[in-house]
């Protein structure tokens, strides 16, 4: 039998909508941050020739770059001041949320509620200004050598001068992002950093939709490799959206306690534990370590020698793990499992979850408090872990096999697709909020006039 929540959510409309003035502002001005970051993507760095970086970028594509470019919405492709984007922002939170489960320290600090957790963010602010600028002087010395390397005047005036302008330009533009970012989270709908990576993403899709269907017109394309690709499309956003709501809820009985009437009632609540509880990083963590060396040899170019061993492994290195091989599907599906593993139990501790339990007073039905609840907490996990791995796998690899058999540059990869679902469906769920919390006020109102009218 549904309930009284769910009859509410199931009767929000477009009337609703109208009512929420607070939500249209905050939609509003979600709306106008999002447009504030792609005219910043386009404004180039101080000192480079925006003509000639396009050409520079085809030279490097395939590598590392090609990830930071789709999530930054092709500002790196046109080396503008937000080039770097949020991922050293992404970079320093992994890290320190991995560090936060290994290191005592951290771990308490973790505990300490509210003000562990600002200490924890402030830590990962230095982190992502101190990779910002590690990356931005890489960014520079790149340029200058890479361009004198092919005979591209890409920097006007290379030298130390340019170098400190665009590191302090990158930071200046990604601590930018930040902070719009958090301006979106509290002023706006949904989370900010996402829909920033999001807004990146879905930026290129005009582009390759139109490449897509212009091939189809010229025959260049099969039209029945354009529909095989669309309902593709459509089969995994539908896999996406079922899988990242999936749960698995472990149902938690606590004490009976007394009401205000005297009765003794047992509360019973629920743990839930997602089906993919390491969400986006296990792709993202296999593919950068399967396009590093050839991210390494466009970047070494003439300064290693040809008939060196190293240069020889890496041409190998780049032959085999090429988009589309069966040894690069093979091992980005062996790395995805592996992450999906690794990062599941470092964010999630069966033990501390089983104490936290013992200490409220809560129990799963027919399992002991303590280390029984922590084993059986650990078998449900690994065992749900192991679907989630599965479905990303799938989601990864399908696009990929897809690319190998019929040539589409496909922008929309496995990583990208879950991040656009992902952030949508969350958005879609706090605006559904709102309209909820609308209408529980519109009850609650209506339920005090009746009381005055009696």
């Amino acid at each position: 039998m549904a309930s009284r929540a769910d009859n509410i959510a199931s009767n929000l409309n477009l009337g609703n909508f109208a009512k929420a003035t607070e939500l249209k502002q905050r939609i509003w001005f979600t709306i106008g941050a999002l447009i504030v970051f792609r005219f910043l993507s386009f404004v180039p760095l101080p000192g480079v020739n925006p003509l000639i970086l396009s050409e520079l970028y085809q030279q490097t594509r395939g590598g590392i770059l090609d990830l930071f470019n789709a999530f930054s919405g092709g500002s790196l492709e046109r080396m503008s001041l937000i080039a770097l984007g949020v991922m050293p922002y992404i970079t320093a939170s992994i890290v320190v949320q991995m560090a936060s489960a290994l290191h005592p320290a951290l771990s308490a600090l973790k505990k300490e509620g509210a003000s562990g957790r600002q200490k924890l963010n402030q830590y990962t602010r230095y982190g992502a200004v101190l990779l910002c600028i590690i990356q931005g002087y890489a960014i520079a010395v790149g340029l200058e050598s890479f361009a004198a390397q092919n005979g591209l005047a890409a920097v006007v005036n290379p030298g130390y001068m340019f170098r400190v302008v665009a590191v302090i330009n990158l930071v200046g533009g990604t601590m930018f992002l930040l902070w719009l970012g958090e301006q979106i989270t509290s002023r706006g709908i949904g989370n900010g950093i996402s829909l920033i990576i999001m807004a990146g993403i879905v930026a290129q899709f005009p582009s390759f939709a139109t490449n897509l269907f212009e091939g189809g017109r010229t025959g260049s394309i099969a039209p029945w490799i354009i529909i095989a690709f669309l309902v593709m499309v459509v089969a995994l956003i539908l896999l996406i959206a079922f899988m990242e709501r999936a749960q698995r809820r472990l149902t938690i009985q606590y004490p009976k306690r007394a009401t205000q009437r005297g009765m003794m009632q047992a509360e019973r609540s629920y743990l839930p534990l997602k089906i993919n509880t390491a969400g986006v990083i296990p792709p993202i963590f296999a593919s950068s370590l399967l396009l590093l060396p050839l991210t390494i040899t466009q970047f070494a170019g003439s300064s290693v020698d040809t008939n060196s061993s190293f240069y020889s492994v890496l041409q190998a290195l780049n032959q085999y793990l090429a988009h589309g091989q069966p040894l690069y599907m093979t091992l980005y599906a062996i790395g995805i499992i592996f992450f999906c593993f690794f990062y599941t139990a470092v964010v999630f501790n069966p033990e501390e979850t089983a104490d936290n339990l013992k200490k409220n007073g809560g129990s799963i039905p027919g399992i002991r408090p303590g280390k029984r609840t922590s084993d059986y907490l650990e078998y449900v996990l690994t065992r749900i872990t192991v679907i989630g791995a599965a479905y990303l796998t799938v989601v990864c690899v399908v696009p990929e096999y897809m690319i190998a058999q019929t040539g589409i540059p496909l922008f929309l990869g496995g990583t990208s697709l879950l991040i656009v679902v992902n952030v949508t469906v969350d958005t879609i769920s706090q605006i559904q909020s709102h309209l909820l919390a609308l209408q529980y006020g519109d009850l609650i109102k209506k339920a005090k006039l009746k009381g005055r009218m009696r």
